[in-house]
């Protein structure tokens, strides 16, 4: 062979090499549920769909809902460490069961407002984040909250004492251990299937954020909403280790400040849809980002508001400290070193 035939066939062989590292990458990416409300539709799709725009790297994402690739929302922990998905969008209150130290982020009674949220979970979120490394393989890049838990009823009630004897459907085992405090019983329950166990009377009532509550149907089959915040239902986006360790470390750098705005643009944006949702849901003025409907708001009695701020001493610290302490010895004590300090527990 020559050596201009050889040095030809050399650049040649080095140009589809240049081509084959030029490929893009692509992220497999499990969504939030198709119809979970106005930040999956309007903030997380958008973001993925157009990865490479949003995050400033060559990539593209192949973006599905949890509910329509067929995943029990209870399994993002275990997805993430399996590899088959790269970035899931975590529903902290659904996949708890497998990692107990994600409720310490948004206790009942802990997060009755958007400020306090944003405080403790800045508090606790790296205590998570060296758990999910350890145990699943996966790094949290940043968290975000749906919105304040509200109460939607099918019989009319009048305050969180009516819920005695009530069947009430919730997120987390916080929630749970909180309602069964009232004499209620709580049911786990998928969020899919919610509106239609209210309507045939399989649950008496369910606690999610009035924006999903909205997108979903709630009110077509209750009567009453009580506009009392339980806790902020905290979400997330991790990524698999082994995924996040072939990107370049200036590539590292771009996801992650991508992922930051992403969240902190949704904090804002779950703070104008619960003011919105709410609106909409009692049929008032303006309502301009959901469907308009004609709940009865429950008043919010003092009684109310003191029994869910001691419900964080009382219930949920005990109880999920208990849960958390079992697989992470070291779980309450940084707890009270964070976030207890700041509530000067």
């Amino acid at each position: 062979m020559s050596y201009r035939v050889l040095t030809a066939t050399l650049t040649t062989a080095l140009l589809f090499s240049s081509a084959a590292l030029a490929e893009p990458t692509t992220f497999k990416v499990l969504g939030q549920p198709a119809g979970s409300g106005l930040i999956a539709q309007n903030k997380e799709k958008p973001f993925f769909e157009a990865m490479g725009e949003s995050t400033g790297l060559d990539a593209t994402a192949q973006y599905i809902p949890v509910d329509v690739a067929g995943v029990p929302d209870s399994d993002g922990l275990r997805v993430l460490k399996s590899g088959l998905f790269d970035i899931v969008s975590i529903r902290g209150p659904q996949v708890s069961r497998d990692e107990p130290s994600i409720l310490g982020l948004d206790l009942i009674g802990l997060n009755t407002s958007f400020e306090a949220g944003r405080k403790h979970m800045d508090a606790f979120v790296g205590t998570v984040d060296a758990r999910l490394q350890k145990q699943f393989n996966a790094k949290l890049l940043g968290v975000w909250p749906a919105g304040p838990q509200v109460v939607f009823c099918k019989p009319e009630i009048n305050g969180l004492e009516d819920l005695k004897g009530l069947k009430v459907r919730v997120g987390d085992q916080s929630a749970a251990n909180f309602v069964s405090g009232l004499g209620a019983t709580g049911v786990p329950m998928p969020f899919g299937e919610v509106q239609q166990s209210l309507t045939r009377g399989v649950v008496d009532c369910a606690i999610t954020g009035p924006a999903s509550a909205n997108s979903a149907g709630w009110p077509e089959a209750t009567t009453t909403v009580l506009p009392i915040a339980l806790q902020l239902a905290v979400n997330g986006y991790a990524i698999n280790l082994d995924k996040w360790e072939t990107l370049s470390s200036e590539d590292q750098e771009k996801l992650q400040a991508s992922i930051t705005t992403l969240t902190d643009d949704i904090w804002a944006y779950s703070e104008e849809l619960f003011i919105d949702a709410m609106n909409c849901n009692t049929g008032q003025e303006p309502c301009e980002l959901g469907k308009p409907y004609n709940l009865k708001a429950a008043p919010v009695t003092d009684a109310d508001i003191a029994t869910v701020a001691a419900a964080v001493g009382k219930v949920s610290l005990p109880v999920w400290a208990e849960q958390c302490n079992a697989v992470f010895p070291e779980c309450e004590k940084i707890w009270r070193e964070t976030i207890g300090v700041q509530l000067g527990l």
